[in-house]
């Protein structure tokens, strides 16, 4: 008898009840795209679409506890880490998969909020780029994030070439740098490859509420192509066009009060399996 097995990506985030960001964005996105999801628990928001109202920490040793349940069971393809908010938290996530280091790992730097205020303490941002960006096959700041990484203003194209830049040299292997926050009629983000190459991402803007998780989204899609052993430049490209298709299809939503989700289900995939070997 045949066995076969799923591309498993796991993602390492804070909850979302909403069901629009966090852990929920990444299942979503993970299923959406024909890989199997399996999730560890960093810490538990309380929020809706219009705001986060409280957040209730996750104890480390619970996480690594987390951990080493899926390691040991379902080691993954892929990895997407979300928010990460403490020190000790990153050194025992850095642990864990300095395990592995034939995993490909997605970091989406979780640092400011939609308002503009940071999330995490500059010790944390520290131990981040220490111990996990090296780590990390690509990470996925936004223009707030990078201005904070890159100690730079970042409000227009040359800047954002400029901070990518700046951050490439922190220890990371490669950048993608999300425009989001441009004001501009297109959206355009800039993705700094490992052999140094700068490569320039367009795409329309959609007249919307509803962006709340596309950064989840955009990162467990990339580690979702990862998974099923696409090429980081095209894990890259695809994953960008699966948001920027969520977003379109979800445009014209009335989901909550706030900004809404994206529309991850616009086109399902089934779950691929691959036949063991």
């Amino acid at each position: 008898m045949k066995y076969y097995k799923y591309p498993t990506v796991l993602s390492i985030a804070g909850f979302d009840g909403s069901g629009g960001a966090g852990i929920q964005a990444d299942l979503k996105s993970i299923s959406a795209l024909g890989c199997y999801a399996t999730t560890v628990l960093t810490a538990l928001p309380v929020q809706n679409t219009t705001g986060v109202q409280s957040i209730f920490s996750i104890p480390t040793s619970v996480v690594k506890e987390q951990l080493d349940s899926i390691f040991e069971d379902i080691p993954p393809c892929a990895v997407k880490i979300g928010m990460v908010h403490t020190p000790e938290l990153v050194e025992v996530i850095a642990a864990k998969l300095n395990e592995y280091p034939d995993i490909p790992v997605v970091f989406d730097p979780v640092m400011v909020a939609t308002s503009g205020h940071k999330l995490i303490e500059d010790a944390t941002i520290k131990s981040i780029v220490t111990s996990l960006f090296p780590r990390a096959d690509v990470i996925t700041p936004n223009m707030d994030e990078a201005a904070i990484l890159a100690d730079m203003p970042v409000e227009s194209l040359d800047d954002m070439r400029l901070a990518g830049t700046k951050i490439l040299k922190l220890g990371c292997k490669s950048v993608l740098l999300k425009g989001g926050h441009l004001k501009t009629d297109l959206l355009t983000s800039f993705f700094f490859d490992q052999d140094q190459s700068v490569h320039e991402f367009e795409f329309e803007k959609f007249e919307t509420q509803n962006m709340h998780g596309s950064g989840c989204t955009l990162s467990s899609a990339i580690a979702s192509y990862l998974a099923q052993k696409h090429s980081l430049s095209q894990a890259v490209t695809k994953g960008q066009d699966y948001v920027h298709q969520a977003i379109h299809h979800a445009k014209d939503v009335k989901i909550g009060q706030g900004n809404g989700p994206l529309n991850h289900f616009f086109n399902p995939q089934k779950l691929i399996k691959y036949e063991l070997e």
